[in-house]
């Protein structure tokens, strides 16, 4: 595997990258790159968000990023995380945001630290606290003083704590690049005239700060100097407009690996290829020296820090995925191209660029230098066909839509179309390490669960009252997703009868007279939604219990403090009752009573598990944490929706229960760090909402990586192995399990015409009788191996004049 390569030419890359150290140095910028300690920079970042992880996890994520070629960790900074309430503020743990730049340059990579104070980034309300929202006359993200104070104030507390701690690279620490805003070209235009003033104001006030290094707005064509507009999106090398300066650097501040997962939607993949590709063709069209993985590590939204109907699993499609793993072949194939580029990045930095056609739709990019030293990008931009190409009385094959990088303007390096690895999922198609999900503990048993019954509000039982329905996040001020609305409602005779409710969602779910009798939800991007039941109401009074259920707060648009939630309209047949009385209880019982620690649950009075239907429910079980250091998840396959917590710590929502066209729900396994285990006796609660659903089918799983598969082809190997052979090398496979595994069993090995790929594979009419016995002696009990694509290992030529390939998948425990 590429993880496992210990490559000549790549030792020197690395060797070279280290030079200058990842800290201290004036940053300045031209419009070739920013300029670290008087020295151009050609960089790779990953976005890896620290309270998406756990601290210690943080040292493993920055060295797999390190190892995986990237030069600097690009992070926002969650404003509602550590202001909950004005002036209150909180570091601690996942929110330790120094102890986590200075993880990063403990191991010698930069810094971008994204301050914003709005980000967006799938985050419960942009980053913002709400209690912004109650504050008179405030319009976020405006030429609004209200705002403009609070913003400001918090922006400055950030940079004085690095600057206490002499994180800034002008005194010596690892932030090169701090951003303010984000993408607010998107929403400028519902501002008027407000939002350019305001995007003046924001440049100002943070160049301001005198921090020593430069400042981004991303999405931000007119970013004032002398702060950098920079891209975010898929195709920056295509749809950048360039800096607004030729005195600035072009950068990519968000280069997607993968389009994010919300309840209901069909996972898409972004292929490796695709991605590299993309930013091998910013570097060359937009002369770009600074790109941004978003993101190289999603993690965990942990409590009910996702935004709406975000999954609680964020971008585990990236390189490293949810857990931390390498994710193949994205984390391998970047790391291929992070190389190839800094065998060149001299070249492009200081050299001079000339473009020559090659065909209709290809193009050499050259730069040479003023010692004679040449670098090369072949593109060929053709979606539909490869091309045949000369370039410098030599011939070149350009796979469709890729690109071909000549460090030495003649040998071929790497190409973006040529993954090393390909590994997908035989099921779904998808890109896959063959990641698996083993049962560690089962909690099937009766007698391992025990339930507490959520109690249904009535009207009487409430003491906030209106005349009117309220707005529901104004209600709640965020303190918890769920809002009840009740009310008694006076019927002349018993008959059967419709309730209406008119929701702008997320969710909701209808009592009347304790008798659950419906419920419906909203989708992404179209929360608000009707619902009709017919129920039987009673001669007299009848109590209408509506609990509107939030699943996170909206994080992008414009006007985000005005946006509203919850009921809109009631009736029941002809009659409205939307102006009626009604009472509200803001949250629930159980989470007043804090059920979910070991103290509050310790308080109340459980019964014994049942099987019965009711709505609403709490459950607890205990469980000794898996042993071996391998990652934790909690399997909710067999629940509905709602929220889980292990030790009192919540793992965040889930919402099983809502399935996508396929007929399957957007996640199953949730994350439970070990950092949030006892060796023993762990508390997991659960909040249900539905019914139908099983504890007894709950599980603690560990997740590894249990199978790793590589494959070269003589006649066309890999792209870095292509670069080794033109050197009289021949192509390896090489092998790599996780650190904590060995090579145990060989599942296939083929040197001949084995047909599929790491997917799906089987012996062809070409194959050397000998492969298993081979590369069992290679492989076996080792955590590392390499098997050569050779005749004399494999005893010979098995079939002249045939092209081989040599495939091989092992299995690691």
């Amino acid at each position: 595997m590429v993880a496992c390569r210990r490559l000549l030419w790549f030792s020197v890359v690395v060797a070279a990258a280290a030079v200058g150290g990842a800290s201290g140095g004036d940053v300045t910028y031209d419009g070739k790159s920013l300029i670290i300690d008087g020295q151009r920079k050609l960089l790779f970042s990953g976005s890896i968000h620290y309270p998406r992880s756990t601290p210690d996890m943080w040292p493993s994520l920055i060295s797999k990023a390190k190892r995986g070629g990237l030069d600097a960790i690009d992070t926002y900074v969650f404003w509602n995380l550590h202001e909950p309430q004005p002036g209150q503020y909180d570091f601690s743990g996942r929110r330790d945001l120094v102890s986590f730049i200075k993880e990063v340059a403990s191991q010698g990579l930069y810094v971008c630290l994204r301050i914003g104070p709005f980000i967006e980034g799938e985050w419960s309300y942009g980053g913002i606290p709400f209690w912004l929202h109650d504050v008179p006359d405030i319009v976020f993200r405006s030429n609004n003083e209200p705002f403009k104070f609070y913003m400001q104030n918090f922006t400055t507390k950030i940079v004085n704590m690095m600057k206490w701690e002499k994180l800034y690279a002008s005194q010596g620490g690892p932030i090169i690049v701090s951003q303010i805003e984000n993408e607010y070209q998107n929403v400028e235009k519902a501002y008027g005239d407000k939002g350019p003033s305001y995007v003046k104001w924001a440049a100002a006030m943070a160049v301001g700060l005198q921090t020593g290094v430069p400042w981004v707005m991303c999405k931000q064509d007119d970013a004032p100097d002398p702060v950098i507009n920079s891209c975010n999106g898929m195709r920056c090398g295509e749809t950048f407009l360039g800096p607004n300066s030729p005195n600035k650097p072009a950068m990519w501040t968000e280069n997607w690996t993968h389009f994010y997962d919300n309840y209901g939607n069909i996972t898409k993949i972004r292929p490796a290829q695709d991605i590299a590709y993309q930013a091998a063709l910013f570097i060359v069209t937009m002369n770009g020296s600074y790109i941004n993985y978003y993101m190289y590590h999603g993690g965990t939204n942990f409590g009910r820090n996702a935004s709406a109907f975000m999954l609680t699993s964020y971008y585990d499609q990236a390189p490293l995925d949810e857990y931390g793993l390498i994710r193949q072949p994205k984390w391998g194939h970047l790391k291929e191209l992070h190389a190839a580029v800094n065998l060149s990045s001299h070249t492009l930095l200081y050299g001079t660029k000339t473009n020559l056609s090659l065909g209709a739709l290809q193009q050499a990019y050259v730069y040479e230098g003023e010692k004679g030293d040449c670098a090369a990008f072949l593109v060929n931009t053709d979606e539909a066909s490869d091309a045949v190409v000369q370039f410098q009385n030599q011939t070149y094959e350009l796979p469709r839509k890729s690109i071909s990088i000549l460090p030495d303007c003649k040998t071929v390096a790497f190409n973006t179309a040529k993954a090393s690895i390909r590994m997908l999922d035989p099921i779904s198609k998808q890109e896959n390490s063959f990641r698996t999900m083993k049962v560690a503990v089962k909690l099937d048993s009766p007698e391992m669960w025990q339930e507490f019954d959520e109690v249904i509000p009535v009207f009487d039982d409430t003491s906030l009252r209106s005349d009117s329905l309220l707005e529901q996040m104004n209600t709640t001020k965020d303190a918890s997703d769920y809002l009840w609305y009740t009310a008694s409602y006076q019927q002349s005779e018993e008959s059967q009868s419709v309730i209406t409710v008119d929701s702008r969602g997320h969710v909701l779910r209808v009592f009347v007279n304790g008798e659950f009798i419906g419920s419906g939800h909203g989708i992404y991007r179209n929360l608000s939604f009707t619902l009709e039941k017919a129920t039987l109401l009673k001669s007299g009074a009848n109590n209408i219990s509506l609990l509107s259920i939030m699943v996170g707060l909206p994080d992008s648009g414009p006007h985000l403090e005005i946006r509203a939630s919850g009921l809109r309209n009631v009736s029941i047949e002809n009659t409205y009752i939307t102006n009626y009385t009604w009472g509200y209880q803001v949250g629930l019982l159980g989470e007043k009573l804090q059920l979910y620690t070991e103290e509050g649950s310790s308080k109340e009075n459980w019964r014994n598990f049942n099987s019965s239907s009711q709505q609403l429910k709490w459950y607890k079980s205990r469980f000794d944490a898996p042993g071996g250091s391998d990652p934790v998840a909690l399997n909710l396959g067999s629940m509905g929706k709602g929220e889980a917590w292990i030790n009192g710590e919540s793992i965040g929502r889930y919402w099983i229960s809502f399935h996508n066209t396929n007929g399957s729900p957007s996640q199953i396994w949730y994350h439970i760090p070990r950092a949030f285990l006892k060796p023993t006796d762990n508390l997991l609660v659960l909040f249900e909402e539905e019914t139908g659903t099983d504890p007894l089918g709950i599980s603690v799983d560990t997740v590894s990586i249990t199978k790793v598969c590589g494959h070269v082809s003589d006649s066309n190997p890999p792209p870095v192995l292509s670069y080794q052979k033109q050197r009289g090398r021949r192509p390896k496979v090489q092998l790599c399990c996780p650190s904590n595994k060995n090579i145990s069993n060989i599942l296939f090995a083929s040197f001949g015409s084995p047909s599929g790929d790491c997917s799906s594979y089987a012996v062809g009419r070409c194959h050397s009788t000998i492969s298993t016995t081979v590369v069992e002696k290679a492989c076996l009990g080792k955590k590392t191996c390499s098997v050569p694509w050779s005749y004399k290992i494999f005893g010979g030529d098995p079939c002249p004049g045939v092209s081989k390939d040599l495939l091989i998948e092992a299995q690691c425990q």
